[in-house]
């Protein structure tokens, strides 16, 4: 098994601070959310790469929509050791969008 459990706290101020950075003031436009999504999850990718975790694998997933009347559930199905592996996750709001973060970390044996 891992040497050192995955730093799920950690890793949620990682998710929260490029999240609200990213789109604290920002306005629904699909092109535009489409774009910020694909950003948002290279640079936690990397910030979460930066603390040197040897041997886990990352899948960095995000999700930006419009904010409206509106219902919308977001699932994932992993088959995975509940020993060595885990995820963090963080949503955010403003008056046009929404946003789901999901890092998953699978330890490599």
């Amino acid at each position: 098994g891992p040497s050192k459990r995955f730093p799920v706290a950690a890793v949620d101020a990682i998710l929260k601070d490029v999240v609200e950075s990213s789109l604290r003031e920002r306005r629904y436009e699909p092109e535009r959310c489409r774009e910020a999504a694909k950003d948002i999850a290279e640079v936690v990718k990397a910030r979460v790469k930066d603390l040197v975790l040897p041997r886990y694998k990352l899948v960095v997933v995000t999700h930006v929509g419009q904010l409206g009347e509106q219902s919308m559930q977001i699932g994932s199905r992993c088959l995975w050791d509940p020993v060595s592996d885990t995820f963090a996750s963080y949503v955010f709001k403003n008056t046009s969008l929404f946003a789901v973060a999901n890092v998953y970390a699978v330890y490599f044996e």
